[in-house]
Parts: C-alpha cells; structure tokens; sequence
C-alpha cells in the first residue's frame, strides 16, 4: 500500500533520504510521494519526526 504526506509535513527531507527508490520529492507546499514508485515499505513513515507520513 502506498503512503502520502500530510499537511502536517514541515519540509524538514528526512522521508526523501530514508526512501530506498526516491519516491518522494519536494512539492510546492511540502514534500510528495510518488504512489506509483512507492514500494510500500514504511521507512519514510518511521523516519518522519511530526507523523506525517500515513498509509493511503
């Protein structure tokens, strides 16, 4: 399942390093995952530090 960001993002990147296919980018108010490249793995969602990041 693929996950999104949330408004609560604060652009801090953590999730763009911790993502393992570079899924997520930076977007025009906060960052973005792909959810067609998106693996469905998590990694991003446990490296966030606000929680940002929730399964879709």
């Amino acid at each position: 399942m693929a996950y999104k960001i949330s408004d609560d993002c604060i652009s801090c990147g953590t999730c763009a390093g911790a993502c393992p296919v570079e899924a997520i980018k930076e977007g025009d108010d906060h960052y973005v995952i792909d959810a067609d490249s998106c693996l469905g793995c998590g990694s991003c969602a446990g490296e966030c530090p606000v929680g940002a990041i929730v399964e879709e």
